[in-house]
């Protein structure tokens, strides 16, 4: 039996599963809601993490009615780019910024003048934007000295959990490539960048690769969470990461789009493949020997839960996927721009603005809301016009996050993608990832490709609805003109 974690946005969920891959329990737990005290800030509170967890693993265990002595292994995954800082006693400083944060912009312009863009890119393979987490700890330097004087380590939420449970400070390497800190190509930390940044390099976690052991659960952690001490526990990967693993994008040609609070297209490749622009994310696979690239929309599911919350609270998704599927392909003209919290692919602008264009008096509801799904898979239909500009294969592609599980989005992404999607019979997310990633680490499969094919199935294949794809592609040949426009506006 394996345990996987993920510590995501919205909340803690853990899952177990068995050697076949099946989920024996899972349970979850919420998070707080996020805090923005400013326009384009995101914090949360660490500890709120750990009681989500606790709870999350003694569901799960009640749930799966085993004892936890037969659990084997566990990995852990979680949201991207946070910046957890602690003191010298592993107390939590401020609460921590989180990956959708955008204030940092003035940090990333003195960095990239600093090493220079170029530079970072080799370095890193990644340019400076508001999203990683060493501009957030640039920021705290600037404008709360007193805290960055305190600080003796840093880490990403997941690895903040993974201290609370066994004492340890360690990061995979597919997390650590969204920090900004690490030598991407060589997969260890980058001290050209640190120097330069200011940073001790005594601050970071140990670096692992996915799979591999970097700790075993505390008589502390045992205590909070009822798992066994000296349980073993895997150095897992980001959300992204762990969820490739769990959809099988680990060979180049695999690809997945997901949605889920950010939507992500991500394609496996065998060398670190570079965007001189730094448009897409180069990082470190958390398959050993592999790496991916990554586009990435900052607001996916968060555009269709906005609306909800803004202009259909109470209704459920369910019910408003039935009312936009009552609208037509390309919604008669209206589009959604989906930059509720700026952009990065392919636009790399955190102050980007959200916008609905070309109403008429003919556009209903249903319209709008169908406008939010398909302004999403076009913001994602950016990053595969993309991967193909730099030769980076596209076979399959399969669908994950809330986006794979409403027939209707289902469908959008296949007609905006002109491309088969695929959909596995077991869609469980970043979790189950992370189980196949302690799996592997613990013996039961001899690689992570092993682990998936014992694993993973399709459970369908959804094919684009010809009719439909020409007024689908009309329509994003529109929406690539809105971006430009909405830049030139400078709406603060």
């Amino acid at each position: 039996m394996l345990l996987g974690m993920d510590v995501g946005t919205g909340g803690t969920r853990a899952i177990l599963i068995d050697h076949d891959g099946r989920v024996l329990a899972s349970h979850s737990a919420d998070h707080a809601p996020i805090s923005s005290l400013q326009t384009g800030w995101a914090e949360q509170e660490p500890e709120d993490w750990w009681r989500a967890a606790q709870i999350a693993i003694r569901g799960a265990l009640a749930a799966a009615n085993r004892p936890a002595s037969e659990i084997e292994a566990i990995g852990l995954t979680g949201q991207m780019h946070g910046c957890v800082m602690l003191d010298a006693a592993g107390a939590v400083l401020r609460p921590a910024l989180i990956w959708c944060d955008q204030r940092t912009q003035p940090e990333c312009d003195w960095l990239t003048e600093k090493i220079g863009a170029a530079k970072l890119i080799e370095l890193t393979c990644n340019p400076a934007l508001p999203n990683f987490t060493l501009t957030k700890l640039l920021w705290v330097r600037t404008h709360e000295p007193q805290i960055f004087s305190r600080i003796a380590h840093i880490m990403c939420p997941k690895d903040y959990v993974r201290y609370r449970l066994t004492g340890e400070f360690a990061i995979d390497v597919q997390e650590a490539s969204g920090t900004l800190l690490l030598d991407v190509t060589h997969r260890r930390w980058s001290s050209e960048v640190a120097d330069a940044a200011g940073i001790p390099l005594s601050w970071l976690p140990r670096v692992f690769e996915g799979p591999e052991f970097c700790a075993k659960i505390s008589e502390a952690g045992a205590s909070a969470t009822g798992l066994k001490a000296g349980t073993p526990v895997a150095a897992g990967a980001g959300d992204q990461g762990a969820g490739a693993v769990g959809m099988g994008i680990i060979s180049p040609g695999a690809v997945s789009a997901t949605i889920g609070t950010s939507g992500v297209v991500f394609a496996s490749t065998d060398s670190p493949v570079k965007d001189a622009k730094g448009r897409l994310h180069t990082f470190c696979h958390s398959a050993p020997g592999r790496w991916h690239v990554m586009g990435v929309t900052n607001a996916a599911g968060l555009s269709l839960r906005w609306f909800r919350d803004t202009f259909a609270a109470g209704e459920d998704y369910d019910a408003l996927s039935a009312e936009a599927s009552t609208a037509p392909a390309g919604c008669d003209g209206l589009l959604w721009a989906p930059y509720l919290f700026g952009e990065r692919t392919p636009h790399l602008d955190p102050e980007a603005r959200a916008a609905f264009v070309g109403i008429t008096a003919r556009h209903t509801r249903a319209h709008f809301i169908r406008a939010v799904l398909e302004g999403v898979a076009f913001s994602l239909r950016d990053t595969f016009v993309l991967l193909k500009e730099m030769g980076i294969p596209q076979g399959r592609i399969r669908l994950g996050g809330g986006g794979a599980r409403g027939s209707l989005w289902r469908q959008i992404q296949a007609d905006v993608y002109a491309h088969d999607v695929e959909l596995l019979e077991a869609e469980e997310g970043g979790a189950f990832g992370a189980a196949l990633l302690a799996g592997t680490g613990a013996g039961v499969w001899p690689s992570v490709d092993a682990a998936c094919e014992a694993t993973l199935r399709v459970r369908e294949t959804v094919s684009p609805i010809a009719k439909d794809v020409a007024a689908i592609a009309s329509a994003y040949a529109a929406y690539r003109r809105v971006y430009p426009a909405l830049h030139q506006l400078q709406i603060s």
